[in-house]
Parts: structure tokens; C-alpha cells; sequence
């Protein structure tokens, strides 16, 4: 069983049965007849070492994998299927899970290959801090896999807050969108052959040097041209909606006016805004931008309303409704008359960079029940 170390979780338990395997994912039943599932599994599998554990009388034999079916399940608490990572967190956690429990030899790296085959972003979420996907040569893919730059404490002054402008399940999905690019986006051929390449270089200056303007920069750059190839796709693609628009033009107007970044914005496959702030005191003011900007309806409870790291809100003097009613105007922002969108956002979450899988040592956040193997819920 194992977790990332972060406001924003996945977590899986697998135990070995002899009935028919299932996957129980954020409380719904679903077949692993599918590819994805499948293709890990395989890999895992033909992998897998003895395991014994003699306090426990366990004691299965390699050969003995290929007959024991499983029964995995699966939670994620933030959104599935809307722009967030939940399929790379979710298949990350599953190899890494299925490597432990098999008795796995293999690295990291290793590891993040077999993760690729269930969704491409995957092999990224076996390292925690800021991680590389290395494409590779071999025309069977089995050197496209990830390795770490820097852990998580590397550039430890960053923080990131999440605005959750939707958490419904996206149209598109990542891996519909992207076989579609590929097949008709020219834009998407001059990006990887010209432009990634030379990024790719320059974020790993910028991430090494504590470089922030340009990490901002080439981070921004990147998420707009990305979106841009979503709309020169056909039939066009879109993500983003009119509240990811306005959360852009906020941070761009706010970065103009200081002259140098403050924050970067990314979006994923999905309408949610990534904003990665420079440093504690400027995430504090972003905070009081976006509460300012996108307050929460009257009846919302402001602890729902802003996740995980909640001392962010403290600092920025917030304690309730009545804060956030008397923020000020921002500077940059000429018009006294700035229109509220209240509601337009679902939910903030406060957190910073974090690590990878861990395996945790308390059975009482196991998902399964060790003697029935069923879900605990169930």
C-alpha cells in the first residue's frame, strides 16, 4: 500500500487472491480486462521474485504469480479524468504497489517504463521532486522511462496552489487528444522537433540554478503552446474554459507589472489552473488575488474551500468571509469596478513539491481487508 506525500493523494492496496481479479477505483468496480491494466500486470508479472514472510506464514513462489489473481483498490482524493494527473498518480501507485507486494528488483527508472504503459505521465510520478521523461531510441519503447533531476527538496521554496475550476470529467480524454494531435496538428511536429528539445535544456539549467524567471517563463510558454496545439488539432480540442482565461491574464498582468515573474501558470489536459509561486510571501499574495477575484459563495465553508496547506491562509489574514470581503483591489488592476467571480472556481489546494510512492507501515489506511480481501467499505 503507498501514498505520495502530498495534499494531493493516491492510494492503493493489492492483495493476492485466488478469485477472479478486480479493481476497485475511488469506490467504483472496475474489470482489469483492459489493455492498460494488462499490459502492467504482464510486466509485472514476468518480473516477479519469491516472497516469503514467516511471522506473517507467507510464501509464495515466482511460478505461483502467474496463477493468483488480485484484488486492487484504488483511491484518489482530487479529481479523476479533469486535467490533474489522477491517471499517472493512479498507474504510478499501482506499479509501485504491484512491484512491492511481487517482490520486484528493478529501479525506479525501471519501474517508470512499465508505468508508461498505462499512462504516459505515469513513469514521471514513480520520483518525487522535478523529473524527466527520457524518449528514448529503441523502437519497442523499452528506453522511454523516467529519471529524477532533483528530489523534492531541491528548490523547496516553491509553492503551488491549485485552482480546481472543474472537477467533471474532461471531454477529451488525454490519451484520445493526444493520438488526434499526433494525426493531424502540424503545430505539434514543429514543437517536437524544433521547440521541446531546446526547452527541455533550459528548464534543466533553470531548475538547477534556482532560476525562477526563466523556470517561469519557459513553464508558461510551454502550457500555452501545448493549448495551442489542442486548438490546431481536428477537430479542435478545448480544455481550458473562460475562468482558466481570466486566471492567465490575472498572473500575466501581475508579472508585467512587477517586472519579473512571481508566478507561473500551467494547465494540463483539463480547465485547472497549476500556479506555482516563487516563494511563501508570494504565495500569500496569490492567495489574496485568487480569493479576491474568485471568492466563495456565501455558503460555503471556507475550510472546504481551501486545501491542504491552510497556513497559507493565515498568513494572508484570512480567517473567514468577512476577510476575504475586505481584501483590496490589486495594484495592477486599474478598473475600481474589477468583477467577482464567485462560484466560477470549485475549490483551492495549497501544497508544494512532493516526493514519490512510499510504502506505508499503518494497515489501518489499507483499502482492503487482509482476510476477505474486499474493499473495507464493502
Amino acid at each position: 500500500m503507498i501514498a505520495s506525500a502530498s495534499p494531493l493523494i493516491p492510494i492503493t492496496s493489492v492483495l493476492p487472491q485466488p478469485l477472479p481479479s478486480v479493481l476497485a477505483l475511488t469506490k467504483i468496480e472496475i474489470s482489469l480486462g483492459g489493455g492498460r491494466y494488462q499490459n502492467c500486470l504482464k510486466e509485472i508479472r514476468s518480473r516477479a521474485c519469491d516472497v516469503e514472510d514467516t511471522e506473517k506464514g507467507i510464501k509464495i513462489e515466482k511460478k505461483d504469480w502467474q496463477k493468483l489473481h488480485l484484488h486492487i483498490a484504488s483511491f484518489n482524493n482530487f479529481p479523476t479524468a479533469a486535467g490533474l494527473a489522477s491517471s499517472a498518480a493512479g498507474f504510478a501507485c499501482l506499479v509501485f504497489s504491484l512491484a512491492k507486494l511481487m517482490n520486484l528488483k528493478e529501479n525506479q527508472s525501471q519501474l517508470s517504463a512499465i508505468a508508461r504503459q498505462g499512462s504516459g505521465s505515469a513513469c514521471r510520478s514513480l520520483f518525487g521532486g522535478f523529473v524527466k521523461w527520457i524518449l528514448g531510441k529503441e523502437g519497442n519503447g523499452s528506453d522511454s522511462l523516467a529519471v529524477q533531476l532533483v528530489d523534492e527538496e531541491h528548490w523547496n521554496d516553491l509553492v503551488i496552489i491549485i485552482a480546481v475550476v472543474s472537477s467533471r470529467q474532461k471531454e477529451t480524454s488525454s490519451t484520445t487528444g493526444m493520438r488526434e494531435s499526433v494525426e493531424t496538428s502540424l503545430l505539434l511536429q514543429h514543437r517536437a522537433k524544433e521547440v521541446v528539445p531546446k526547452r527541455i535544456v533550459q528548464m534543466e539549467e533553470a531548475i538547477q540554478n534556482h532560476d525562477f524567471s526563466s523556470f517561469a517563463q519557459l513553464t508558461c510558454a510551454d502550457s500555452n503552446q501545448f493549448h495551442a496545439v489542442c486548438l490546431d488539432t481536428s477537430p479542435p480540442i478545448f480544455y481550458m474554459n473562460d475562468t482558466s482565461h481570466r486566471i492567465i491574464s490575472y498572473v500575466e498582468r501581475w508579472n508585467r507589472s512587477v517586472g519579473s515573474p512571481q508566478v507561473a501558470y500551467t494547465f494540463d489536459a483539463g480547465p485547472n489552473a497549476v500556479l506555482i509561486a516563487r516563494n511563501r510571501k508570494i504565495a500569500t499574495e496569490l492567495l489574496q488575488r485568487l480569493l479576491f477575484f474568485f471568492p466563495p459563495n456565501s455558503e460555503t465553508d471556507l475550510n472546504s474551500y481551501v486545501l491542504g496547506d491552510k497556513s497559507i491562509l493565515r498568513d494572508a489574514g484570512i480567517d473567514g468571509m468577512k476577510d476575504i470581503e475586505a481584501l483590496p483591489l490589486p495594484p495592477e488592476i486599474n478598473n475600481i469596478s474589477a468583477q467577482k467571480y464567485s462560484g466560477d472556481v470549485n475549490y483551492f489546494i495549497c501544497t508544494r513539491p512532493g516526493g514519490g510512492p512510499v510504502l506505508l507501515s499503518d494497515d489501518s489506511k489499507a483499502l482492503l481487508n487482509p482476510k476477505s480481501g474486499l474493499p473495507k467499505e464493502a
